[in-house]
């Protein structure tokens, strides 16, 4: 097959390992930056270009996009999907999972264990606010932010209050939730493929830090899932209609707890802590899988 991975670095970890598994076996694949992807829209013949270069005959497409280029990126994505192309993950799914309100929205409607989640947009509205969560420690997170970037963790009441206000005054878009105390600054990155966990790890944020991302300077260990766990991982990547996905969870005292759905999940983490070849399996699962799409 003729694959086309959609990444903004062809030197990621990510974007190499999916250039050598589709290589190992058998495919040609090519790495292209969405952002020097232009596309012509029409209904008689539509196309995507690519430093002149016209971008015809794929069979399949994995996109690799960072929250960044989300908007362009989806749309380069769509393109190829109006062009009867396979792709490892749809636009919307993906324009889906990005915004976090949405998703948790989505998740909770079809019945998917979450932390205690509150928003608002008037500052009026803040000790209601702090209230809804049970009140601190709590966590504030940016609607828009990744990685673990723009969370805060607020300890008392006061501080809580002051940061949600800052956060208002900047017209940043916040999402209060419970501080889930029993997981002591660890979560459980479970990486979907199709209707399977393929592999689990807990991540551990370093001393005195309660983020667990490994960005953050986290640490990661193999961990055994729990039935439960395992299956609010498949649960929620299914609602979110992703096929590729990496499903953070909270071990708490009222069960597995979903965190956040990541629709371009890294791969060195979960590669490298569980030993498996994850590129290799998301290869075989297009190869399963762009066939069918194609005859449907």
């Amino acid at each position: 097959m003729k694959i086309a991975i959609l990444s903004r670095d062809p030197a990621l970890y990510s974007s190499v390992r999916l250039m050598e598994a589709a290589k190992a076996r058998g495919h040609d694949a090519r790495i292209f930056d969405p952002t020097h992807c232009y596309m012509n829209i029409t209904s008689m013949k539509p196309s995507i270009h690519y430093m002149g270069e016209d971008l015809l005959g794929y069979d399949a497409v994995i996109p690799r996009i960072g929250a960044s280029i989300t908007f362009y990126g989806t749309a380069v994505l769509r393109q190829f999907e109006v062009m009867g192309v396979y792709t490892l993950n749809k636009s919307a799914a993906i324009s889906r999972s990005r915004d976090k309100m949405a998703s948790s929205q989505l998740l909770a409607r079809k019945g998917i264990d979450l932390p205690i989640t509150a928003f608002a947009h008037n500052p009026d509205n803040i000790e209601d606010l702090i209230a809804e969560v049970g009140g601190a420690p709590l966590v504030i997170k940016l609607v828009e932010g990744s990685q673990g970037i723009g969370v805060v963790l607020a300890e008392t009441h006061n501080a809580a209050h002051s940061v949600i206000q800052a956060f208002m005054g900047l017209n940043a878009n916040i999402m209060v939730q419970e501080f889930v105390q029993e997981a002591a600054g660890s979560d459980i990155r479970c990486f979907v493929i199709g209707d399977k966990v393929v592999a689990a790890m807990k991540r551990q944020g370093r001393e005195g830090e309660f983020r667990s991302n490994l960005h953050r300077g986290g640490t990661a260990t193999l961990i055994r899932l729990a039935p439960a766990e395992r299956a609010a991982a498949v649960q929620a990547a299914k609602i979110m209609g992703l096929d590729v996905c990496g499903v953070d969870l909270l071990r708490s005292k009222r069960g597995p707890l979903v965190m956040e759905v990541n629709s371009s999940p890294g791969l060195e983490g979960i590669e490298k802590t569980s030993g498996k070849d994850i590129a290799g399996l998301m290869i075989e699962y297009i190869e399963k899988n762009a066939g069918k799409a194609k005859s449907a």
